[in-house]
């Protein structure tokens, strides 16, 4: 066969026009499949890098010679299939055959094209599907072998384009075209998609590359496009189950286009701030991302392989999603808050067959879901297994990728789950310790995975056992060199040698100087710090607070600071729950018997997972709730509550986390053992205690008989008609969805306390019964 097919290839060359040789070609091309592909490629390289460059000279010379002959055509359009599936094909071809076959000779084929483009008046022509498919190819190549370099033509193909069509007014014309609610069918032409796809498609492809990107800056491409590309989303999104597979294209890869332009810079957060600059529009543009998403015939599109709009469009969505959780502090809250996303993104995490969305997926339900909620959906197996699994191979694989995720960003998407408390149990009990700890040697960023994870009692048995990277941990002690990683070693070593109630107070802190308060908050919630910090020195309160991030052993300073401490003020928000150091001193100062004032700092945010363990049903102050010198007035009057001793203790078992218990001080809240007696607060305590913080204020006025009612028509009753009653209550009162998993929570809870109540209403009959026979026998 490939002796044929050379020498058709050589007949092509003398008679280029041969209607019978173009067929043949077309039937060789046509008869590849994955099996034979790579043999094919092999034996008939050359011949088909002759082909490859011919193509890419005809489509540089004048289309109207040969754009109406049906053969050609056939031929361009088997040739950009068989491209295709040579991209995609991951086994057995070497990436730089790929880039041989695909890439034109040089950059002056590249302008005749732009040459023949711009000669164009008919904007349905031809050639430019033709050339729409062939450049949409480069793209997937690119994004394929990221690893890659890109080469100096294919710069050459992405500056061109940004500088001639994404600055170009007409590219602001389509999108303005695009930001009607009601878009005629016949404004999708093939130029308009050529601009909106391919033209979006490759420099995208662009933007993501580590290339000096001068003169082009995403903050300018931004401002130029960020407000057409908001009302555009805005404008269909509730009308996402009717698009046509043409506007379907268009917003795909302007929100691939926009999410990549937002990760130009090192300050992701600031980019994202120049995009949406206004609170409630960054809500209703979350909002409109998560309808698009949820749509269901979306995600029984996403195939294996990024190659088409369906698997691009949920793929860039959930890696904006995910980045931006990790970089702007209230979004997490925000998105938390959104009940129906965590249902939407547990679909697309169990149904995808791309790895990325998968892996996407479950990183952003671990930011989302509070402990509880990942344990009553029961995937931490299934995240964890998943995780391991691709890290694993990255781990073994030349390249450090799999699934061409490189090993630092699947480490990254790691860090957040690792802070999560099931996350680590399922770590201890697989004893994947050990992967983290090789990784370590080539990549720093696995230090700070371990140490979130070592807060685990599991864990930390496990790390001791190492003896080699024990003593690791005491040689970078001692000789690092870089300030971050050591902090990150003194944390590591601090969980590991944990003294608790025993360690003695240092000679360096029995000077004599002690304060009333020490302040415990992260760092990126310092303004609002400073200004608590400022109100309280004024009101006479001596206060320690490090507002300079404390250079050598952090761990030590923070120690000393909570043993010269009377009182403890814990700085909630979704940046504390998610600080080492943070929960190392919220821990130690529990240890040491502070006082512990709790403070809310962040809109939305409900405490969970270690954070919510550790304060319990602590009353806080909201200083979200309040304006800030009430919320102060509030603090101050707490400061100067009394402290209770009578404290209930509650261990939890040493698998989840041997020192998490949970604290009731001002006081025991006694619950009468009958519901009917429970006041309102009662209620409001019982539902916080359980993690159900929605149905809390959705309940605000419930007592106990109210209770007992509502657990007779859950019972009793359709549960999606009480679904469908409290949804409207919530839209009513709270002006938000109801929770799913709250709900679910809830009706357990209920059906599981009445059954109780059943059962030892049983019993004390059943004594009652024997007590009365009993006298009657010993009269």
């Amino acid at each position: 066969m490939e002796n044929n097919f050379e020498k058709l290839i050589a007949d092509l060359l003398l008679t280029p026009s041969s209607n019978n040789i173009l067929n043949q070609i077309i039937v060789h091309l046509q008869q590849q499949t994955d099996e034979l592909l790579p043999s094919f490629i092999t034996q008939s390289f050359q011949s088909l890098l002759i082909l490859e460059q011919w193509t890419w000279k005809l489509l540089g010379e004048e289309s109207s010679e040969w754009i109406q002959q049906s053969n050609y055509l056939e031929l361009l359009d088997t040739l950009t299939l068989f491209n295709l599936t040579l991209i995609f094909h991951n086994n057995d071809i070497e990436t730089d055959i790929k880039f041989s076959l695909l890439i034109p000779e040089n950059t002056e084929i590249i302008d005749k094209i732009f040459n023949e483009i711009e000669k164009i008046e008919n904007h349905n022509d031809p050639f430019l599907r033709i050339i729409s498919r062939w450049f949409d190819n480069l793209s997937y190549l690119v994004h394929e072998h990221a690893q890659f370099p890109i080469s100096p033509i294919i710069i050459h193909l992405c500056q061109h384009i940004g500088h001639n069509y994404i600055l170009n007014d007409q590219y602001k014309f389509y999108l303005t075209q695009l930001c009607q609610t009601q878009i005629p069918q016949s404004i999708f032409t093939t130029k308009q998609l050529f601009y909106i796809k391919t033209c979006s498609f490759l420099f995208r492809m662009y933007i993501c590359s580590k290339l000096d990107k001068s003169p082009f800056k995403g903050n300018e491409l931004l401002e130029r496009y960020g407000n057409d590309y908001l009302k555009i989303i805005l404008a269909h999104y509730h009308t996402v189950n009717s698009w046509s597979k043409e506007l379907l294209t268009c917003i795909t890869h302007l929100i691939d286009f926009i999410c990549a332009c937002c990760w130009w810079g090192e300050d992701n957060a600031l980019y994202i701030q120049i995009l949406i600059p206004s609170e409630p529009i960054f809500y209703e543009y979350i909002q409109g991302l998560i309808q698009i998403i949820g749509e269901k015939t979306f995600h029984e599109r996403i195939t294996s392989q990024w190659c088409n709009d369906e698997t691009i469009l949920i793929d860039s969505t959930l890696i904006f999603f995910l980045g931006s959780l990790l970089q702007i502090k209230d979004l997490s809250c925000f998105i938390r808050s959104e009940t129906i996303l965590s249902n939407i993104i547990l679909a697309i995490a169990q149904q995808s067959c791309y790895d990325r969305i998968s892996l996407c997926a479950y990183g952003i339900l671990a930011e989302i879901l509070s402990d509880e909620q990942l344990k009553e959906l029961k995937i931490t197996h299934n995240i964890s297994e998943f995780f391991f699994r691709i890290l694993e191979l990255a781990w073994h694989h030349p390249t450090q990728r799999c699934k061409r995720i490189p090993i630092p960003q699947l480490l990254t998407g790691f860090l957040t789950l690792s802070k999560n408390d099931a996350i680590q149990q399922k770590t201890a009990d697989l004893n994947k310790i050990s992967l983290f700890i090789d990784i370590s040697e080539q990549y720093p960023i696995a230090f700070k995975i371990i140490w979130a994870l070592s807060f685990n009692h599991d864990i930390q048995q496990q790390l001791c056992s190492s003896r080699v990277f024990m003593n690791k941990l005491t040689l970078l002690k001692e000789e690092c060199k870089n300030e971050k990683l050591r902090k990150i070693i003194f944390g590591i070593l601090w969980n590991l040698e944990w003294k608790g109630l025993d360690r003695t107070i240092s000679s360096e802190v029995s000077d004599g100087k002690t304060f009333d308060i020490m302040i415990s908050y992260s760092h990126k919630d310092e303004f609002i710090c400073k200004q608590i910090y400022e109100e309280l020195t004024k009101n006479g309160y001596r206060v320690w607070i490090d507002f300079d991030q404390i250079y050598g052993n952090v761990m030590d300073a923070m120690a000393q600071a909570i043993e010269k401490s009377q009182m403890i003020l814990i700085c909630m928000s979704e940046q504390y729950r998610r600080s080492n150091y943070c929960r190392a001193e919220a821990h130690y100062a529990f240890q040491r018997e502070l006082k512990i004032v709790p403070i809310l700092l962040q809109e939305h945010y409900q405490p969970d997972g270690w954070l919510l363990f550790l304060i319990g049903q602590l009353l806080y102050v909201d200083f979200t709730k309040y304006e800030f010198p009430r919320a102060m007035e509030l603090l101050i009057q707490e400061l100067k509550a009394p402290v209770i001793k009578e404290t209930q203790l509650v261990t939890t078992q040493s698998k989840q986390d041997i020192n998490s218990i949970v604290s009731l001080s001002h006081g025991l809240l006694i619950f009468p053992e009958n519901i009917h007696e429970w006041t309102q607060i009662h209620v409001q305590n019982w539902l916080i205690g359980c993690n159900l913080r929605q149905m809390a204020r959705l309940l605000y006025d419930f007592d106990g008989p109210s209770l007992h009612s509502l657990t007779e028509l859950i019972t009793n009753s359709n549960s999606q008609e009480i679904l469908t009653l409290l949804q409207e209550d919530s839209l009513r009162r709270l002006n938000e969805s109801i929770s799913l998993l709250e709900f679910a929570r809830l009706r357990t809870l209920l059906i599981e306390k009445q059954r109780l109540m059943e059962v030892k209403h049983e019993v004390k009959n059943n004594n009652s019964t024997f007590n009365i026979f009993h006298q009657c026998h010993m009269m």
